[in-house]
């Protein structure tokens, strides 16, 4: 419970100062320590509230509302995908799942760390990437590996930034939510865990906002891929293990 704790105090900081990063921490902990649905339930609140704030925040500061409606569509469609290999797929899988989704992370976000994605191009690609992130979203509880890497590889102001990601992550939470219920994924002791877990969030946020002004964003970038390795080979152990 206290590790579980601290990972949303670091998600909740990290959240504030570059407006993603909460699932990417929070998911892969709280499967190591749990299971992979109750990490994805107790995130629904902190997802949504959070991501509407940052909304309204940089409501001013957005990609254009066509661009952002297809990447929104195409990750809710992706989020109903998603939600039925959460239901059919054993629990082992889908931590193996939660470890090749990170490493998949990693792995781009290495290789693609300097390459900038024109905005014509993105345009182009924007349908097939949102409903990966949504696929992964709803599977995994990660849509970073394809949404946050696609952003960031568009080198977008980090208002326009911050604003954006937070948009798509607040709509494909809203197409989430009921498909969860109807799961029965997301049950009502759930619920309360994901309330808790989001005044965690919420009491951080303001710092990792100051921080964020303040300190480059490649030290919240590198410190999140540490992380992020250190936990994909325990995944990856323990389930090998079992076998």
């Amino acid at each position: 419970m206290l590790i579980a704790f601290i990972t949303l105090l670091i998600a909740g900081i990290v959240k504030g100062a570059i407006g993603s990063g909460v699932p990417v921490i929070v998911i892969p902990v709280l499967t190591m320590l749990y299971d992979v649905r109750l990490a994805i339930a107790v995130l629904i609140a902190p997802n949504l509230v959070s991501n509407a704030l940052q909304v309204w925040q940089y409501r001013r500061s957005l990609l254009p509302l066509r661009f952002l409606a297809a990447f929104c569509i195409a990750g809710g469609l992706g989020i109903v995908l998603g939600t039925w290999g959460l239901v059919v797929l054993s629990p082992d899988i889908l931590s193996l799942g939660v470890a090749f989704a990170i490493v998949m992370y990693l792995a781009i976000k290495l290789i693609k760390r300097h390459i900038a994605l024109p905005f014509q191009t993105a345009k182009r690609i924007v349908i097939p990437v949102g409903l990966l992130a949504g696929v992964l979203q709803g599977a995994a509880g990660m849509s970073a590996p394809a949404s946050v890497t696609f952003l960031n590889a568009m080198q977008l102001d980090r208002r326009v930034y911050i604003g954006s990601i937070s948009v798509f992550f607040f709509a494909i939470t809203i197409v989430q939510i009921p498909a969860l219920l109807s799961a029965g994924i997301l049950t009502w002791e759930r619920s309360l865990f994901s309330i808790m877990a989001l005044l965690v969030i919420l009491a951080t946020m303001p710092l990792g906002a100051r921080l964020g002004k303040q300190l480059p964003h490649r030290w919240f970038d590198n410190l999140i891929m540490l992380l992020l390795a250190s936990i994909a080979c325990k995944i990856f152990v323990d389930t090998l293990n079992l076998y």
